[in-house]
């Protein structure tokens, strides 16, 4: 009895192997063929293995970083990476992150079934980094790692992904032209601030769209996030590596005698190297995971919207993409600097968070706005990907203060803010946060729907 209890137990703290049966389980409630399920739930564990491999190859490259950072200008610099920040939390809360994650899917689908937010969430990677942010900030707050935890990081998740959709679905019909598909990203409240900014105060002339712009196609290849973050890390490094001196550098505890150079760009390279990995592994988890997730909500869910990635937005608008990740950057590098000026923990622009982010709030800028929307609303997005990580770094408890590396997008930052803000007032002020947030979700949906069948009369 012990023996099979010991199995057990390891199986539920192994997270491969956790997730790798949360696979096998949606593709048999889907009556997949045998093969299917079999190979579906390998590439699942062998996905979660490749992830925590290319988080330790981030580890490899962010050491070095923090290390000549601090030596510097003597503070901590942090690098907002979504994908290096979950894959170094998932070696230690994988387990509760996976059963939040599965929770949250199954609270999205029964608020989207019973509410007038018909989103159904299917941004697979969005929904891991927010089940692994709330897995950090629940236990950090002291929650622990039970079932407590994982029930109420799932109805927060489950109630955040429903309703952020709705923040940018206005937004969305003018971008896509439909009603069709909403924004399944964790940058909603951001792009629906960058599109109530460009509304409000952009251009009104439909001639004075970014895409009446002519934008030299030559600096296409920044779209490339594996080039434009090799390139932007690699200035970072070598920066850092002329201020820090050969000296330094070139010493035993950081090149070992390898030219400082060499050494800055060659970690750089590390970096994006281990961020590529990292993707593959979230790849191979999520095309067996979501597609059953999917399945399940359709047959659940009449009428509802898919909620998907980011990316979908970018061919409406490419040239405000471009606008929006340069306003962005900029914003971040100057924020960067006035940091380092007050003395805080310094956040360095994190490439990947300032092109997504920062690409899409010039998108939702110009939907109503034009040039001067895009220019405004990505202005007010990057100081929210700029400052806001200093917000949610507390809440990451001794993880957060240990990492060089924290969470990037609006959502994560006002959300896991937020939880960290109720955690520090006590375990029972964050329960009862939860339970409200879902309670005003609902009580919302119940008014809203009264108003239309009033209006209808």
């Amino acid at each position: 009895m012990n023996g099979f209890l010991n199995f057990v137990v390891s199986v539920t703290t192994t997270p491969a192997l956790l997730v790798g049966l949360i696979a096998m389980l949606g593709l048999i409630l889907q009556k997949k063929a045998a093969t299917v399920v079999i190979q579906g739930s390998i590439k699942t564990f062998a996905g979660f293995l490749v992830l925590t491999g290319g988080a330790g190859i981030l580890v490899t490259s962010l050491n070095p970083f923090a290390t000549m950072f601090q030596h510097v200008f003597n503070a901590k610099g942090v690098v907002p990476s979504n994908e290096a920040v979950v894959a170094l939390a998932l070696v230690k809360y994988g387990t509760p992150a996976a059963l939040i994650m599965i929770v949250g899917f199954i609270v999205n689908v029964i608020l989207a079934r019973f509410t007038r937010f018909k989103y159904i969430f299917l941004t697979g990677q969005a929904m891991l980094y927010v089940s692994t942010m709330a897995a950090v900030v629940l236990i950090s707050a002291g929650l622990g790692n039970g079932w407590l935890t994982i029930l109420l990081g799932g109805i927060f998740e489950g109630t955040l992904l429903t309703v952020t959709p709705a923040l940018t679905q206005r937004y969305m019909r003018k971008i896509t032209g439909n009603d069709g598909v909403a924004m399944g990203h964790t940058g909603n409240m951001g792009y629906a601030l960058s599109g109530w900014l460009g509304e409000k105060f952009g251009n009104k002339n439909p001639e004075k769209s970014t895409e009446k712009l002519n934008i030299p196609k030559s600096l296409g290849f920044l779209r490339d996030s594996t080039v434009s973050i090799s390139l932007v890390m690699m200035v970072v490094y070598i920066i850092l590596a002329l201020i820090a001196g050969p000296h330094f550098v070139e010493s035993a505890t950081l090149s070992a005698g390898t030219n400082y150079i060499v050494y800055a760009i060659t970690q750089a390279g590390t970096f994006a190297a281990g961020f590529v990995v990292v993707l593959q592994g979230v790849r191979m988890i999520l095309s067996e995971i979501i597609p059953a997730f999917q399945g399940i909500a359709k047959k659940l869910v009449p009428n509802s919207k898919p909620a998907l990635d980011v990316p979908i937005v970018f061919p409406y608008a490419p040239n405000a993409v471009l606008i929006g990740f340069f306003v962005s950057f900029v914003v971040g590098i100057v924020s960067m600097l006035i940091m380092l000026g007050l003395g805080t923990t310094v956040i360095i622009p994190g490439v990947v968070g300032i092109f997504f982010c920062g690409g899409a709030a010039g998108v939702y800028g110009n939907a109503f706005g034009g040039v001067r929307g895009a220019i405004i609303g990505s202005i007010a997005n990057g100081l929210v990907l700029a400052w806001g990580p200093l917000l949610i770094l507390p809440a990451l408890g001794s993880f957060g203060a240990n990492a060089a590396s924290t969470f990037a997008d609006s959502d994560y930052i006002v959300s896991g803010g937020l939880l960290g803000v109720m955690g520090k007032a006590g375990s029972a002020t964050l329960i009862i946060f939860i339970l409200a947030f879902l309670g005003i979700v609902l009580i919302t949906s119940a008014l809203l729907n009264r108003r239309d069948k009033l209006n209808a009369k």
